[in-house]
């Protein structure tokens, strides 16, 4: 038996059939969040006639607010509501949002939504991934990539399809397409129950004064605090990829391929085929690693991603010093995507996987909520730096956004040995209780 106490039989990349459930309910809510992102500041700069500097505020805000709502949401989903309600309440008031998207007078009212329902729904899901693999268990740590996928599958179908419908017959019919797509989550989650962790066992996971040692040390909290500063500072430079970076798509590449002009919003499904190809390959090459005693740290891989998006910043501006006056060649855009992409498979899924892992088992959602935080000041951030868009020229914005990034892998790699050492110790804690609960 697994530790869900489902049967051992292996599905996606050789992990418990729980995550299958998981990664499938993601993948469909990540559809309709990526669906209506990949429109929202077209939407807004042709339909509601934003001006530029508004458009990318509403935008910072609106995804701010959406890794805000989870911080209340987890709390509520770990002492009230239970994970499962969290998700099932969670996930419909976001398809009502996005269904009201479709109404130009309800914009406000949409957005606001959509954030309220994903902070049931975002830190509930993924809390449920450690509670599928024992404290030994080898596959827990690369869990949270594979789960990644799953996100990027979803962001991979959504500017395809939302991004095809709103450019060709209305934005409404991609927003609609978008609550389409959560509604569809809602079902694969309710239908995959029986595969998911009995909430009932969450007390017995760990005695209460193991989990006092274990989860509440300073050490623990200042690590959490230094990863949240760094992710923060971070976010300011990647969430420019659906900001800004959306409007030098759009307006100074040339997106004209074997003689057919590619809507701009359909260059978002790039990033996450990117992330389904790279993926495998990544976990291979980390297996082998781990086998030879060369894997990198936690934070040293989240140190390389953010080195990585600094590079592809930087290889933004060098096309816009070659382009000069005229688009830029589409191939840069590509190799752009390769670049930002690997770099963001080497922080983000490990850094969503280490709030997860450091997690008590009474405030998983709570703790994982913490994760969205991060993102909730990143985004404010990221918003106040993309008004410097209409302000200065592309290649110098591109820069100061590779700076922004590499100023976040030096923070982390600061966080190298505190990490290693909170980390050694979490796992030996979480082995000694697993082991006394099992003479239970």
């Amino acid at each position: 038996m697994s530790a869900a106490g489902a049967p051992t039989e292996r599905s996606w990349f050789g992990q418990p059939p729980g995550l299958t459930i998981l990664f499938l309910t993601n993948m469909w809510e990540q559809f309709s969040y990526f669906g209506m992102r990949a429109l929202l500041v077209y939407y807004m700069t042709t339909t509601l006639l934003f001006g530029q500097e508004s458009a990318s505020s509403v935008y910072g805000f609106y995804t701010a607010f959406a890794y805000f709502t989870p911080i209340i949401g987890g709390v509520i989903a770990d002492r009230w509501l239970g994970k499962r309600k969290a998700v099932t309440i969670g996930a419909m008031v976001m398809a009502a949002g996005h269904f009201m998207m479709a109404f130009e007078p309800l914009f406000y009212p949409a957005l606001a939504t959509i954030a309220l329902g994903n902070g049931l729904f975002l830190p509930t899901l993924p809390s449920q991934i450690n509670d599928l693999y024992t404290a030994d268990d080898p596959r827990r740590p690369w869990a949270y990539n594979v789960y990644y996928v799953g996100v990027n599958v979803g962001a991979f179908l959504a500017p395809l399809i939302c991004g095809f419908l709103g450019e060709t017959y209305g934005w409404h019919y991609g927003f609609g397409a978008a609550g389409v797509g959560m509604l569809t989550g809602l079902v694969i989650y309710l239908a995959g129950e029986r595969y998911l962790p009995p909430e009932r066992d969450r007390d017995r996971l760990l005695p209460a004064a193991s989990e006092a040692r274990a989860h509440r040390g300073r050490d623990t909290l200042l690590l959490l605090i230094g990863i949240g500063l760094a992710v923060t500072v971070f976010r300011g430079a990647y969430e420019q990829i659906g900001n800004t970076f959306a409007l030098w798509m759009r307006d100074d590449v040339d997106r004209v391929i074997g003689g057919v002009e590619i809507g701009a919003a359909m260059f978002f499904s790039l990033n996450p085929l990117l992330v389904m190809v790279m993926t495998p390959l990544l976990l291979v090459r980390w297996r082998r690693q781990a086998e030879r005693g060369r894997e990198l740290s936690v934070m040293q891989k989240m140190a390389v991603g953010a080195a990585l998006v600094a590079s592809s910043y930087l290889l933004a501006a060098a096309a816009e010093m070659v382009a000069g006056d005229a688009p830029a060649h589409w191939l840069w855009l590509l190799s752009f995507f390769v670049i930002f992409t690997l770099g963001e498979l080497y922080i983000l899924p490990n850094g969503l996987g280490i709030f997860a892992r450091l997690a008590p088992p009474k405030l998983g959602a709570s703790t994982v909520a913490a994760w969205y935080f991060a993102i909730f000041t990143g985004s404010l951030a990221a918003g106040q730096v993309g008004r410097l868009w209409s302000r200065t020229g592309h290649t110098t914005f591109f820069v100061l956004l590779a700076g922004i990034a590499l100023a976040a892998a030096l923070f982390l790699l600061l966080l190298d040995r505190p990490a290693r050492a909170v980390l050694e110790r979490r796992a030996g804690a979480a082995a000694g209780a697993f082991a006394e609960t099992s003479e239970v």
